[in-house]
């Protein structure tokens, strides 16, 4: 199986740069893994296609405004650092433009010396540990100081920071949002348990591989990036409640997916759990945890593109994105969204 194999022609003018002004008024391509139908509506007709007593599973993770633009204390040299993750009391593994300005030793400061940072490891491809140094409470300091981390193909600014965020996002912890919830809204919510539809929540804390595109050409080669999650006790009875019942489980977002998926086939179960994982699913890949997955429209040849593939066939999905193309959807981290049932 060759990368090249997930590849597509997206012309340059449907990759999103804005979100919607509405949430939920994005396009809503769905579609049917067993007849291969295709249907086009928009997000805030969802509920069409939930039923009552179907368990619908949010990822509640925060994305931190972690993008920070300091200057290097020795030579003034302007320096990028996307906070990446926390391993340790004020150490960080972070993202670092340009990179070879950066050795051991090396502090870069932010903010008028608000928040200093000083470089204890070099490792590969642009990573460098840190610690920070700051006053007070990191959040505060980072809320001041930092920047969302949109994705490099967004060139935009955005204007609201609140828009790159899902609006139940709530545990602090990601270098990106889990975009397909961005389409949700309070009022959404409301109306989807008022159908009577269980709304569950986990959290995986969005990572470095959102921003690493796969670099080998046979798929199997590729490493996977690891990836903080955890699963509450209610949310797991509650999913093993609905496999008893024979109710569907419904993903929001790829997150969610790779979360569900971790934990059913550690456990053979859902229970609570929480740990790293770096489960890479692509076609062949048998799935267990989810039964309709809602997701945006992926890169290509990324491991969202393989993941989403393995779920419909990688037939579906492609015959799926030649018709969003043709019908002008908007894609990727602010674009239209995609049902898989």
């Amino acid at each position: 199986m060759r990368t090249e194999d997930f590849n597509y022609q997206l012309p340059e003018e449907l990759i999103a740069q804005t979100p919607l002004e509405k949430r939920s008024e994005s396009k809503l391509l769905v579609v049917n893994r067993n007849n291969k139908d295709l249907k086009h509506d928009r997000f805030t007709n969802i509920l069409d296609y939930l039923d009552k007593d179907d368990v619908l599973v949010l990822n509640d993770t925060r994305v931190l405004p972690a993008r920070l633009h300091g200057i290097k204390i020795e030579t003034d040299a302007h320096i990028e650092v996307l906070l990446l993750n926390q391993y340790g009391n004020h150490l960080w593994e972070a993202l670092v433009k340009p990179a070879r300005r950066v050795k051991v030793g090396t502090v870069i400061s932010f903010g008028d010396g608000e928040l200093k940072v000083e470089c204890t490891e070099v490792l590969e491809e642009g990573i460098r540990h840190f610690k920070l140094i700051y006053e007070g409470d990191l959040q505060d300091v980072l809320d001041r100081l930092g920047e969302m981390p949109l994705p490099p193909y967004i060139h935009e600014k955005l204007v609201d920071q609140e828009r790159y965020q899902t609006v139940y996002s709530k545990v602090v912890g990601s270098a990106a949002a889990p975009t397909a919830g961005l389409h949700f809204t309070k009022e959404l919510l409301e109306a989807i348990k008022a159908k009577g539809i269980y709304i569950e929540y986990l959290t995986l804390h969005v990572g470095l591989g959102t921003f690493r595109p796969v670099n080998v050409d046979d798929v199997k080669k590729h490493k996977m990036h690891s990836e903080f999650y955890h699963l509450p006790k209610e949310t797991a009875n509650n999913l093993n409640n609905a496999r008893k019942n024979n109710r569907r489980i419904v993903a929001v977002g790829t997150t969610s997916v790779r979360t569900l998926e971790t934990i059913y086939k550690k456990n053979g179960t859902f229970k609570e759990d929480s740990g790293f994982t770096d489960i890479f699913i692509y076609p062949g890949y048998k799935y267990e945890a989810i039964d309709a997955l809602i997701t945006n429209f992926h890169l290509p040849k990324s491991t969202l593109m393989m993941l989403v593939s393995a779920f419909a066939s990688k037939d579906i999905i492609f015959n799926a994105y030649e018709e969003a193309i043709k019908h002008r959807y908007r894609f990727f981290s602010f674009g239209d969204s995609m049902l898989i049932r």
